[in-house]
């Protein structure tokens, strides 16, 4: 069997509507000035506690936490009345993937269990996920917790999966986990990074996406 493991906030599904105005909510409610949108949406993909750190290194622990409490009840306020998009074609490619015998996908995420549930529950992805690793139960990206363990629940060896992700950290943690890694080029940090993280392939559609993957993990039909 052979493993692709999907990032999902800036690769699967465009939601930096909803995280630029929940961190601007979070900042205004303690009085700190907001960060520029690229600054927010650099710390994308990273577990809440070390986007903060990295945002605000100079705020105390109580402060941090007092932003993340508004950020995550900002965030669940925007979901619902404005549920996240996917990309356009993600939907058809999950769709096509899953139908291969061969292929098991599966989610690593900094995004809250919750927040996942509902993005793959609103826009009926769910099933075709056997694993999904979230931020509650692993430390943040770049760790490789989450891909050890996606790998550990399906049986799937890393010499037969696959990492694909926009940002450096889903590069990097699949690197440390021993995947070959795909950056995809509509996402929130820039191709260069993501080459220089060493991304083994960048994609600029859903359609070379598919083809990365079976030349990376074989076409076995």
């Amino acid at each position: 069997m052979k493993l692709a493991i999907f990032d999902v906030d800036g690769t699967l599904s465009d939601s930096q509507a909803q995280i630029v105005a929940s961190v601007t909510r979070g900042f205004t409610a303690v009085g700190l000035a907001v960060p520029d949108r690229r600054t927010i949406l650099s710390i994308v993909g990273l577990s809440l506690p070390e986007a903060m750190a990295r945002l605000v290194p100079e705020a105390t622990a109580e402060l941090r936490a007092e932003i993340i409490e508004t950020y995550k009840s900002s965030y669940h306020l925007y979901r619902q009345r404005d549920p996240a998009p996917l990309y356009p074609g993600a939907a058809e490619t999950l769709d096509r993937l899953a139908g291969q015998e061969d292929m098991i996908l599966g989610i690593a995420t900094g995004k809250s269990r919750r927040g996942l549930n509902a993005l793959c529950d609103h826009h009926g992805i769910g099933g075709y996920f056997m694993t999904r690793q979230v931020a509650d139960d692993h430390p943040s990206k770049p760790h490789p917790a989450m891909v050890e363990a996606a790998l550990a629940e399906v049986g799937v060896p890393s010499a037969r999966a696959v990492m694909i992700g926009d940002t450096t950290y889903d590069i990097e943690m699949g690197r440390a986990a021993g995947l070959a890694t795909i950056g995809v080029s509509w996402g929130y940090h820039p191709v260069a990074d993501l080459r220089d993280a060493g991304a083994v392939r960048i994609v600029d559609s859903f359609a070379a996406l598919e083809a990365a993957i079976a030349e990376l993990l074989g076409d076995e039909g």
